[in-house]
């Protein structure tokens, strides 16, 4: 068998990384992969990237500039919904004519067009679609934010300035997708069983096949080490209890950063003792803004690609904090508890499908500083953290392998293309 699978990027972001981990797993498990990318960036042979031209920026600028001129010229939400006006045809590429399946992953900014999406379901192969958030399930939108239009038809898009109008771009990029959909059938596979739900909720999938495999993780890579000497590699101090904040941007204001510096002003009143022993580790870019608002102090490492690197920071810690306001199937929780820290987050998503509440970490109430302050004192300094950490890995290697991981999809991709021969 020989699955395409298809992502704008090759490594940022955590489409990317899921959608490499999945490829070597199916490699792994007798599966003829390639990734299809926007830029290739690494010496991958089982990566392919798109022919370097001007037209490639060409569709992500204009995609951004119609969408700037429905903000009415304003950067508001710019980068926050997407259209898919424009994208690469690649139905013509030697790697989709080999094709058994065309696995579609996160293909926007450009990647992928409507139009090309309809081009490839119309090309006779079957197509599997991993949801890494709601976008193909609602209209312009990643993130709903509680919005359930997506139930009944977008419009009136909140995104949008005003709060969109009846007939706004919302509306007219789901008529769009509804016409893409009409009469063509799309294996879509959410990361979560929470999105999953949601995905069934749509009404633009309503009758198309919805199901939840988790994204996987390389347990022999993200496992727990020697503490000390990760600490030692990095630099961050022996002595005291470090909590990890990873972000790509952490100034990124859906991430929930201003809830991280909240609950740990609210701890730091509480138990002043703790100053002195407790420190902030800060991944990702932009980590001088956050560290200035903490009370504790702050380590921070910049932006990390280097995958041992980053095993090693998460080897270093005692907790790792996602203070997200909305999320599928964090990628980072994952790591953290296959490397055998326990992970502190508020319920949203399918968090609470990571994370067994004081089991193997602690799920807070939504947007509620004081429950996680609670819960950083809980997971420090009253819970047994070597239990924690024994739950944490064992729930990892159950539930998150990559060989688990591969057979599900394989099934997926076996009952995908016997629908196709009935179709034909």
């Amino acid at each position: 068998m020989r699955v395409l699978i298809v992502n704008t990027s090759e490594r940022t972001g955590g489409a990317a990384v899921a959608a490499n981990r999945l490829k070597d797993a199916l490699t792994n498990n007798g599966v003829k992969a390639k990734m299809l990318v926007r830029e290739k960036v690494s010496d991958d042979l089982t990566v392919v990237g798109l022919d370097r031209s001007p037209w490639l920026r060409w569709h992500f600028l204009w995609e951004r500039f119609v969408i700037f001129v429905h903000q009415h010229f304003r950067r508001n939400h710019l980068f926050d919904i997407d259209i898919a006006n424009s994208g690469v045809d690649i139905t013509r590429l030697p790697e989709f004519c080999e094709a058994d399946v065309v696995h579609l992953h996160w293909v926007n900014q450009g990647m992928l067009s409507l139009g090309i999406i309809r081009k490839i379901l119309d090309s006779g192969k079957p197509v599997v679609w991993t949801m890494h958030d709601l976008w193909p399930a609602s209209s312009i939108c990643h993130l709903s934010f509680n919005c359930r239009m997506f139930t009944i038809g977008c419009h009136n898009c909140r995104y949008l300035p005003g709060g969109g109008s009846q007939n706004d771009l919302s509306a007219k990029v789901w008529e769009r997708k509804r016409r893409m959909l009409d009469g063509r059938n799309i294996s879509f596979v959410a990361c979560s069983r929470w999105l999953e739900g949601e995905a069934k909720k749509s009404a633009l999938l309503r009758d198309q096949q919805v199901t939840s495999i988790p994204n996987p993780i390389d347990t022999r890579v993200f496992c727990p080490g020697n503490k000390s000497a990760a600490r030692e590699t990095e630099q961050l101090p022996q002595d005291r209890l470090l909590m990890l904040a990873v972000c790509q941007r952490l100034t990124n204001r859906y991430k929930g950063m201003q809830h991280l510096v909240e609950a740990c002003r609210l701890l730091a009143e509480a138990h002043p003792e703790l100053k002195e022993k407790i420190g902030v580790v800060l991944l990702g870019s932009h980590a001088e803004e956050l560290a200035a608002q903490l009370p504790f102090q702050t380590w921070s490492l910049g932006y990390v690609s280097d995958e041992r690197r980053i095993v090693g920071i998460y080897q270093a810690c005692d907790l790792f904090v996602l203070p997200s306001l909305s999320e599928n199937l964090p990628n980072t929780i994952m790591e953290a508890m296959a490397c055998g820290v326990p992970s502190l987050a508020f319920r949203v998503g399918g968090v609470g499908e990571e994370i067994d509440h004081r089991k193997n970490g602690y799920v807070a109430r939504y947007e509620d500083a004081v429950d996680l302050a609670e819960g950083m004192h809980w997971l420090l300094c009253e819970a047994d953290r070597e239990m924690l950490s024994h739950n944490c890995v064992n729930k990892a290697q159950k539930n998150f392998s990559p060989s688990s991981v591969a057979i599900r999809y394989i099934e997926v991709y076996q009952q995908a293309i016997a629908q196709q021969h009935l179709k034909l």
